[in-house]
């Protein structure tokens, strides 16, 4: 029972388990909404017109930017509180 609740013990492992099995769905996921979204598409904003890509990768580069700036953005509002 103690190795049970000890770092290497049966929990630890599950997590462990749990959380490869949490990257495989969402990489799977992932892969099929590729696969799914293969239309060419131009996007235009302000004027300015990209090069027809599917629309698989216009979302996942969406995606991706608000990943790094949302976490930006929470770090930034931490340290103006900080400030004051």
């Amino acid at each position: 029972m103690i190795r049970f609740m000890m770092k290497g013990g049966l929990m630890h492992r599950l997590s462990r388990v749990l959380i490869a099995v949490i990257i495989l769905v969402l990489a799977l996921s992932s892969l099929m909404f590729i696969l799914e979204n293969q239309q060419p598409v131009a996007l235009s904003f302000l004027g300015w017109t990209a090069p027809q890509f599917p629309i698989s990768i216009f979302i996942l580069f969406a995606l991706l930017t608000g990943m790094l700036i949302g976490p930006l953005i929470r770090i930034r509002g931490r340290n103006t509180r900080r400030e004051r």
